[in-house]
């Protein structure tokens, strides 16, 4: 069977994520175990005692240590992807499956990802929008229209009738307004710490450029398809390049997602926590088999699970 993976990015991520795991599969004991930060990775995660799991630089180097252990479980048990991807932070997960860099440096990278964007966040009156019931032109149209108030894009499209906003709060409020003129159904403002996926991120993707230098990456093993093409990438950039790209530039899970099923595999396997990108693809290609994975349950199931899912598109 083959299968594409599909990684959650920052905004799933709970207390208490991984503890079964990590009690139960000593290939993702070894992950945590192995994972250098500068904090108690197994006490944030398993418990957060300090309310610190929802801050970025915290929340980055949690969740990829969270996925690479589940891909690693996965792995022993011959469950592997023939494709990857993943949202935003997702995306590191998806490189380290490939083959890209083992989990020790991902969940590295995303440390210092993470410190970095809260760094290029820090002095901006800055907001974050879900945009439900509204397509892409129209969308795209108001953030042109509210640009004199500020930076203002559509940093995710996430499925059809689901995009986001970012960039400087006065612009992003006036594109919503305008948005709700257009049609759009609902205006959420989300609980974030910065204008993920604009360009007000360009001190993070500078920060990221500098310390990419120092980082050795391989060459992918399968196709990863990345957040800012929506597609897999040609010979004319480098994975470094695009991981630059991509912190200060729009994330096409959508457009992903579509690319993804097109890509011979038989269903997609969500690497949780949480189930938000199941969620986007029922919605982005109805019927198309999709399983989220979170707990030690879900892995013993999976086997089972993806069976009567592809055996349910075959009839």
């Amino acid at each position: 069977m083959k299968l594409g993976f599909l990684y959650a990015g920052q905004g799933s991520q709970h207390p208490g994520m991984g503890a079964d795991l990590y009690d139960a599969y000593p290939a993702f004991r070894a992950v945590y175990d192995g994972a250098e930060v500068d904090f108690d990775l197994k006490k944030v995660c398993f418990e957060d005692p300090d309310g610190v799991l929802n801050q970025t630089r915290y929340t980055q180097p949690c969740m990829v240590a969270f996925a690479a252990g589940l891909t690693a479980v996965l792995r022993e048990q011959g469950i592997v992807p023939s494709v990857a991807a993943g949202l935003s932070l997702g995306e590191y997960s998806a490189l380290h499956a490939a083959g890209v860099f083992d989990a020790a440096t991902a969940v590295r990278l995303v440390a210092f990802r993470g410190k970095a964007m809260e760094e290029a966040a820090q002095g901006h009156e800055s907001a974050m929008m879900a945009v439900l019931g509204l397509d892409r032109e129209p969308l795209q149209e108001a953030c042109a229209a509210a640009s004199d108030e500020g930076v203002v894009v559509i940093a995710n499209y996430n499925c059809p009738g689901q995009l986001v906003l970012g960039g400087d709060k006065a612009a992003v409020e006036k594109a919503a307004a305008l948005a709700k003129e257009k049609g759009a159904k609902r205006c959420l403002p989300l609980k974030v710490s910065g204008p993920f996926h604009t360009p007000l991120m360009a001190p993070a993707g500078d920060a990221l450029q500098t310390y990419f230098q120092g980082v050795a990456f391989g060459e992918p093993q399968i196709p990863v398809l990345f957040n800012c093409l929506g597609n897999v990438a040609d010979d004319s950039v480098t994975i470094p390049e695009l991981l630059v790209r991509q912190v200060q530039s729009s994330v096409f899970m959508e457009d992903t997602i579509r690319r993804m099923s097109k890509m011979d595999i038989d269903a997609i396997v969500e690497i949780g926590p949480g189930k938000a990108l199941s969620g986007f693809v029922k919605k982005t290609v109805p019927g198309f088999p999709v399983v989220a994975v979170e707990t030690a349950a879900d892995v013993a199931a999976l086997p089972e699970t993806l069976k009567k899912l592809t055996e349910k598109e075959g009839a």
